[in-house]
């Protein structure tokens, strides 16, 4: 066979670099892409100017995969809003329940509207406001006799704004006595509030 006859038959495929380092087995690239060139008798100028160049006239590139980022980080994301919001929830809770207790803002101390009569009962009233805090009020009911009532407490629930205390002085036997009842709020701060009415009793 001449020389002529080589060449006329003779035909080549020319691949992407990676094939150049000469696979030594049968197994397909997962991905080509490039260019497919023939070369032999018959191929033009411009396509052996473009062999020319090597390997670079057929590349291929293979895409990396999204890395995905790890599973633990995705979680704790997911659950950093909720989370907070739960802590939110529970610090407010807790600083109702263990905040500031209830404040006493006004004490004002009210005489029967009418005077006591003879072996009469006087119920004297002493009104609280607060500012709705749930707490205890510690008090105390002072007579002008020289008589004291000890110390006394009033439970306040959350959104009570306000608390009567009563003072219940009964009187016996004939004459008149003028009377001043005080009423002294001794925590969580300190208040004092009085009134005055008279008793009368005229013997028969």
């Amino acid at each position: 066979m001449s020389e002529r006859d080589t060449n006329d038959e003779y035909s080549a495929t020319v691949l992407g670099s990676h094939w150049f380092e000469g696979p030594t087995q049968d197994v397909a690239p997962d991905r080509v892409e490039g260019e497919v060139l023939r070369f032999g008798p018959g191929v033009t100028p411009a396509v052996r100017h473009r062999m020319a160049g090597g390997p670079t006239t057929a590349q291929i590139w293979h895409a990396a995969p999204p890395v995905a980022p790890p599973r633990r980080r995705r979680t704790l994301r997911r659950y950093a809003l909720p989370v907070a919001v739960l802590l939110a929830v529970l610090a407010f809770l807790a600083w109702q329940r263990l905040g500031p207790e209830v404040a006493v803002r006004g004490v004002t101390v009210a005489a029967p509207a009418r005077p006591p009569g003879c072996d009469a009962t006087a119920d004297v009233v002493a009104v609280l406001e607060t500012d709705g805090r749930p707490g205890t009020v510690t008090y105390r009911w002072e007579r002008s006799d020289g008589t004291t009532s000890g110390l006394l407490r009033e439970r306040l629930a959350r959104h009570q704004t306000q608390a009567r205390l009563h003072l219940l002085w009964t009187f016996h036997g004939p004459g008149e006595h003028r009377a001043t009842a005080r009423l002294v709020v001794v925590s969580p701060t300190h208040h004092t509030a009085e009134t005055r009415f008279t008793y009368r009793c005229e013997s028969g």
